[in-house]
């Protein structure tokens, strides 16, 4: 019984191939499908793709499992090219994804469809009709067991022929289709309305019709295992399709593959675990090869179009000049009339062109001088100003001029031993700088804070820190703009005396007042104290 929260899910999967567009950009070519002739490449939208294809239809059951639900069934049945084959198979939804515990039964060899389909793969397909090969289906005896694990959350299930396991599109030998089983198959209700292409068969497909298997069909009976036998028609079908002009390397490496394989098979003894290793790997690089050369000679084909097209342009454009060169040699007879008529009116507008750039020189060297001279001007009274800000200052404490501006020293006689109080006098002093910086609108005042050596590095830099804090406090307490006034602390940074002697470490405990800005001419910029 399907709890209330759950419910059977029955909407179809329509399999539709169309001329194939839809799996150009993602997907190539079921090896087995048969391009069109090669001038039939397929443009769309100004996009060009690899092949066409018959129309192809199949219907199949979906469900859009329920995230973490456990454990439900779906059961297959054969198509009327496998009408005997059936399977049952357990979906169970956990952490981390889907995993999928499928049983088969009643699939005969696969070369019974053809020469070129040697096994089988399983595939979902999405509601928006993008395949994922499962894995392989080997038909092994009368039943078939196949555990995999999927990150899809809605799909459908079948099993097609393939030629070999590696394909990256299902071909349309659906021999097997999953469908719904009342009360046991459990999902959410879902509208689903996917499309997706499947490959048609190759030119073997009118000799059988899958109902009977061919006279010697390749099984897991064989002395040689049926991995070589997909190994040998993967590099087979590469090889067809180009790959040993237009991926040599990857073919190189994949028919070295098939040799260590053959040589092991035919070899007395083998190893057939290291030859089924080698054939695999032979069919992965030959399909990787395929579909290497599938895109490249796309690009060729594609190249070879817009030279086509860019020839055209140019004959066209040829043609074109050709008529317009009649044209001119026509008017050329009526133009020789005015000659005379237009030379005289070019030396006069070449007279008044040259007046006009010998005026247009004098306005910019104009302009550039009086730029000069206000530039100048800046610069003058920017001096004047720094200096008369510095003697100013330096009225009240000790004040010098660097490249970073005016600074003004505090020194460390002004605090309290150790402390980073302001003494009584300190703050009058204070008060008397802040009342002439207010005097010069637009100034920058960094306040930074040094000690010496003695002590610790931690101790040092947090001392240095109040010291210049408790200074910028002070200072925005007076009316300087908060915005204008910064303060940090560089511990035993930057020393300006030796801290071998008493004196020396006197004059390195300070806090520095560095006064900069426009007004003055002097950009604010940052310490680069010596360590």
């Amino acid at each position: 019984m399907i709890r209330s929260t759950f419910r059977t899910f029955l909407p179809t999967l329509f399999l539709s191939g169309i001329t194939l567009t839809a799996f150009a950009g993602a997907q190539e070519a079921n090896p087995t499908s048969v391009q069109a002739p090669p001038a039939a490449a397929v443009t769309q939208n100004g996009e060009v793709f690899f092949y066409k294809v018959k129309a192809v239809q199949r219907d199949i059951d979906a469900v859009n499992y329920f995230h973490r639900s456990g454990s439900t069934k779906v059961r297959f049945e054969g198509t009327n090219l496998l009408p005997n084959g059936k399977g049952e198979a357990s979906v169970k939804s956990d952490r981390g994804g889907i995993s999928i515990h499928a049983e088969f039964k009643g699939l005969t060899p696969a070369n019974g469809f053809g020469p070129e389909y040697l096994t089988y793969v399983l595939w979902a397909i999405t509601p928006d009709g993008r395949p994922q090969n499962l894995g392989e289906v080997l038909p092994d005896g009368t039943k078939n067991n196949i555990d995999v694990t999927t990150a899809l959350q809605s799909f459908g299930l079948i099993v097609t022929a393939e030629p070999y396991f590696s394909v990256t599109t299902p071909s349309d030998v659906v021999v097997l289709k999953n469908v719904i089983i009342d009360d046991k198959t459990q999902g959410v209700l879902e509208k689903v309305n996917a499309h997706a292409t499947l490959m048609p068969r190759g030119i073997y497909a009118e000799e059988t019709d899958g109902a009977h298997t061919i006279s010697h069909p390749i099984t897991r009976d064989e002395k040689s295992p049926l991995e070589l036998y997909e190994a040998y028609n993967a590099v087979r079908i590469a090889q067809q399709n180009g790959a040993d002009k237009y991926s040599p390397d990857t073919m190189a490496s994949a028919k070295q593959d098939l040799k260590n394989a053959s040589d092991i098979d035919s070899g007395k003894h083998r190893d057939v675990k290291m030859e089924i290793t080698y054939a695999r790997q032979a069919v992965q690089r030959a399909e990787d090869a395929r579909v290497d050369t599938l895109r490249k000679k796309a690009a060729e084909r594609q190249r070879n179009a817009e030279i086509a097209k860019n020839d055209a342009q140019q004959q066209a454009a040829q043609s074109q000049a050709q008529a317009e060169a009649a044209r001119l040699a026509e008017q050329k007879s009526a133009l020789d009339a005015q000659k005379s008529q237009l030379a005289a009116q070019q030396a006069q507008l070449a007279q008044a062109n040259a007046d006009a750039l010998a005026a247009q020189a004098r306005n910019k060297e104009l302009e550039a001088n009086q730029r000069a001279d206000a530039a100048n001007k800046r610069a003058e009274s920017a001096e004047q100003m720094r200096e008369r800000l510095r003697a100013q200052l330096n009225e009240v404490l000790q004040t010098t001029e660097t490249s970073r501006g005016v600074i003004v020293n505090l020194s460390d006689a002004l605090f309290d031993t150790g402390k980073y109080t302001l003494k009584t006098n300190t703050q009058v002093s204070l008060a008397r700088v802040a009342g002439i910086l207010q005097s010069y609108p637009g100034l920058k005042v960094q306040v930074e804070g040094y000690t010496d050596i003695v002590g610790s590095d931690a101790l040092n830099q947090r001392l240095s820190e109040n010291r210049a804090n408790t200074t910028r406090d002070f200072m925005v307490k007076q009316g300087v703009p908060t915005d204008s006034i910064s303060a940090a602390g560089y511990g035993k940074a930057d020393p300006v005396a030796d801290n071998g002697t008493a004196a020396g470490r006197a004059q390195n405990r300070r806090v520095e007042l560095v006064v900069s800005g426009d007004a003055i001419g002097v950009k604010q910029s940052a310490p680069t104290p010596a360590q």
